[in-house]
C-alpha cells in the first residue's frame, strides 16, 4: 500500500472538493483549479477530511494512489494559500520589469526578451533583480520559473544570469596564468 495514499487530506473551511471520474475540481478563496487524476480510486469525504481508498493491489494502482493523494492536496494548498517562487537576477545590467501582460527582461543580448505572462500566473518585480512568480497551480508556478531561469542560466564563472533564491551556484576559478 502507498504511504503517502493512506494519509488523509484535511479540507479547510471554505474548499470545496469535487471529483467526477477522471476530474477533480476544488474551489477556494483564491480560485478555481481542475486536475485531471487516473481512474480506479474511491474518495470519501466526511467532517472535513478527505481519504482516498485504493481497492486493487497491483503496483500501478498503488502509484496512481500516492499520486492522486499529491495532487488533491496540492490542489487545496493552491486555492488556500497558493504557491510561489522567487527569482534573482546577477549582472551588470541585467534587469526585469512587468509591462502589462508581458515579463521584460534585459540580459546583455542584442535585443530584450520578453516572457508572455500565462493566464492564472501573477509575476511581480518588486526591484529591477527580482522576479516573484505565484499561482494556484503548482505546476505551472514551477514551469513558468524554469522556463524565465532558461533565458539566462546562471554561468560558473562569474555567477551571473537568473538563479532561484537561495540557490547555490558551484563556481570554478577562471584561467591560471602559466609561466
Amino acid at each position: 500500500m502507498s504511504r503517502i495514499g493512506k494519509s488523509p487530506i484535511t479540507v479547510p473551511a471554505g474548499v470545496t472538493v469535487k471529483v467526477d471520474g477522471n476530474k477533480s475540481v476544488v474551489k477556494g478563496p483564491k480560485g478555481e483549479h481542475t486536475q485531471h487524476i487516473p481512474l480506479g480510486l474511491e474518495f470519501n469525504e466526511d467532517d472535513g477530511v478527505l481519504t482516498i481508498l485504493c481497492n486493487d493491489s497491483s503496483k500501478p494502482a498503488q502509484a496512481k494512489h500516492g499520486l492522486v493523494r499529491a495532487l488533491i492536496a496540492n490542489q487545496i494548498t493552491g486555492v488556500t494559500e497558493g504557491f510561489g517562487k522567487k527569482l534573482e537576477i546577477h549582472g551588470v545590467g541585467y534587469r526585469a520589469a512587468v509591462k502589462g501582460k508581458i515579463l521584460d527582461l534585459q540580459l546583455q543580448f542584442s535585443h530584450p526578451c520578453e516572457y508572455p505572462i500565462p493566464e492564472g500566473i501573477l509575476i511581480e518585480c518588486p526591484d529591477a533583480t527580482h522576479i516573484n512568480v505565484s499561482g494556484i497551480c503548482k505546476q505551472q508556478v514551477g514551469q513558468v520559473a524554469a522556463e524565465i531561469r532558461a533565458y539566462r542560466k546562471p554561468e560558473p564563472y562569474k555567477g551571473k544570469g537568473i538563479r532561484y533564491v537561495g540557490e547555490n551556484i558551484i563556481r570554478k576559478a577562471g584561467k591560471a596564468a602559466g609561466k
